[in-house]
């Protein structure tokens, strides 16, 4: 494991994740709804839960799906030298990261708001625990064998077995750059790096062409030339300690190892022609494939790799029917790898890794000999030159296929390797999107609110947060929110997966006055629209309730917002 770099997951072969992650959240999660402006109607938010009435009338309630297993790590080894990127095409590398933080749900409640202020009240809820996991990739076994046969089906057992899936592995919290937070052998390992990085630019060194001494022309004095990486010049400011903290940690902090790296991915970078690739046309054929959109709640970008576009023959052969389109797809995934490198924050505190999700729907598999040699290429590249790069790789809608692969290929992997990997099967790829990424972060597609950029959504957009809450079984949730002054009130409610009945309605403070019907209670399917958006004119003080009324077996995920709109007449 000392010289081992987690490779890279090129959004080709479909390799397979690693540590499954699902705790079932049986919680209601509390959020504050962004207040409105000071001179628009303040609101207030509080939500209440009654039993189904299709289940009352049963004697007994299904119980809620029964959560994944938690498995605990075995060791806490450090190091695994190698870096894996997932499929993505943005920074991927593997950190010798630690676990993420865990996610906790508890309840709130907050007195009732004053006429300028928004306030959620939620009746009931359960403490939610969420472990996370991260990783290094798979792939890189996957592609040993490259003309071996893929897995064999599983038997109905090992099937049985699969669908406990979401387990959880631990995980390594991501390492500090931060010079206060540094170990006494990270600051030892990075001051013997700095010194042989500065005597190599300072003797040109990495500007030297290869076997240079050999010419004893060349053996003259020349003004040291700048060295950069990722478009940042090293030495320059304290951005150099978290790049070169990136190359130790790949390399188990040995310093001497670290810097051969370093000086391999500097030259590789001139044969690539990295800075010539930037502004290269490649064509957008592949923006459905791999593509960043959001970022996660610690502020991570995130890159989606969607193998199941692969299905699609014409784009297969696009990419990988010779040597010469593979390589063009690699030099299209590294420059988006590059351009989403240069937005991130270099800085000891800033944020320097991309949060990876790879969809395996429909994915063709490791089956096919042109993706296994596409991904085995990729890999290769991306372990060597784009060391820890990768905050936690997320595999969702993971077929049984790939839960069998993980379970042969997983005690090959190290510990440090499994903990940055998440998989979900795809009844719980949502949530454990949610765990992760505030819903109005992800795509539609995915079961959040965030739709393209390309969609006009002028009510809302993806800065709007958006409230998260469980629908347990066989009960009613209603969503009651008290409009203090005139306004128009607009709302976004989606239940990944509906199969629930949805109703709004607008009651008014006088007593004397009628029940407005905004939407009868209606059954919604999941060949519904995935979102109802919906207004109301407040002309009389009142309260608007949205009501969601379960009567599965299954628990619902619950997202909603909405914002205040100053009343016209």
């Amino acid at each position: 494991m000392a010289d081992e770099t987690p490779p890279l997951n090129p959004p080709l072969a479909a390799a397979p994740p690693p540590t499954v992650i699902e705790a079932d959240s049986a919680s209601v999660l509390e959020k504050e709804d962004p207040s409105p402006p000071s001179q628009v109607a303040a609101v207030s938010v509080s939500v209440t839960e009654s039993v189904s009435t299709t289940i009352a009338e049963k004697e007994e309630q299904t119980p809620p799906l029964q959560e994944p297993i938690a498995l605990r790590p075995d060791s806490t080894d450090k190091g695994s030298g190698k870096e894996e990127l997932p499929p993505t095409p943005p920074p991927q590398a593997v950190e010798s990261e630690s676990q993420p933080p865990a996610v906790t749900e508890t309840p709130k409640e907050e007195a009732p708001p004053a006429p300028t202020a928004e306030t959620i009240v939620i009746s009931e809820s359960k403490s939610q625990q969420e472990v996370d996991t991260e990783s290094e990739t798979l792939a890189a076994v996957i592609v040993k064998d490259e003309d071996g046969p893929p897995p064999e089906p599983a038997s109905a057992s090992t099937k049985s077995e699969e669908k406990k899936a979401p387990h959880n592995l631990g995980s390594f919290k991501e390492e500090s750059n931060k010079e206060v937070d540094l170990s006494d052998i990270e600051r030892k390992a990075l001051v013997e790096l700095k010194q042989l990085v500065k005597e190599a630019i300072d003797s040109n060194l990495f500007n030297s062409e290869s076997k240079s001494e050999e010419n004893p022309e060349k053996g003259k004095k020349q003004e040291p030339k700048e060295v950069s990486i990722w478009g940042i010049p090293l030495l320059k400011d304290d951005r150099t300690d978290v790049i070169l903290l990136k190359f130790l940690r790949a390399r188990d902090l040995k310093a001497k190892d670290a810097f051969v790296m370093i000086k391999n991915t500097i030259q590789w970078r001139k044969e690539f022609g990295i800075d010539e690739l930037l502004d290269e046309d490649l064509g957008d054929d592949m923006d459905k494939v791999v593509f960043m959109h959001g970022k996660d709640k610690e502020g991570h970008p995130v890159c989606y790799n969607v193998y199941g576009e692969f299905q699609n023959k014409e784009l297969y052969q696009k990419a990988f029917s010779d040597e010469e389109k593979r390589l063009k797809f690699l030099r299209w995934r590294i420059q988006l790898l590059e351009k989403s490198i240069r937005k991130l924050d270099f800085s000891p505190g800033g944020v320097s890794t991309i949060f990876q999700v790879s969809d395996l729907k429909n994915s063709p598999g490791p089956g096919k000999r042109e993706l296994r040699l596409a991904t085995k290429q990729a890999l290769q590249v991306l372990q060597d030159n784009y060391p820890e790069f990768v905050a936690k790789q997320v595999f969702i809608n993971v077929p049984w296929w790939y839960l069998a692969f993980y379970t042969m290929i997983s005690p090959f992997m190290t510990q440090r390797t499994k903990s940055k990997f998440v998989i979900a099967l795809p009844a719980k790829s949502a949530e454990t999107l949610f765990k992760y990424i505030p819903p109005e972060q992800v795509p539609i597609q995915y079961g959040g609110l965030s739709v393209d950029y390309c969609d006009c959504n002028p009510e809302f957009s993806d800065a709007d947060p958006a409230t998260e809450m469980t629908v347990k079984p066989g009960t009613k949730q209603t969503v009651e929110i008290t409009i203090f002054e005139k306004c128009v009130l607009v709302w976004e409610i989606r239940v990944v997966g509906w199969e629930v009945s949805y109703g709004a309605e607008f009651v008014p403070h006088a007593k004397d006055n009628y029940a407005i019907i905004i939407q009868k209670p209606t059954k919604m399917t999941p060949k519904d629209e995935p979102v109802v958006s919906q207004s109301f004119k407040v002309s009389e003080l009142g309260k608007v309730l949205l009501t969601v009324d379960n009567p599965t077996s299954k628990k619902k995920k619950l997202l909603y917002r909405f914002n205040v709109k100053p009343f016209c007449n």
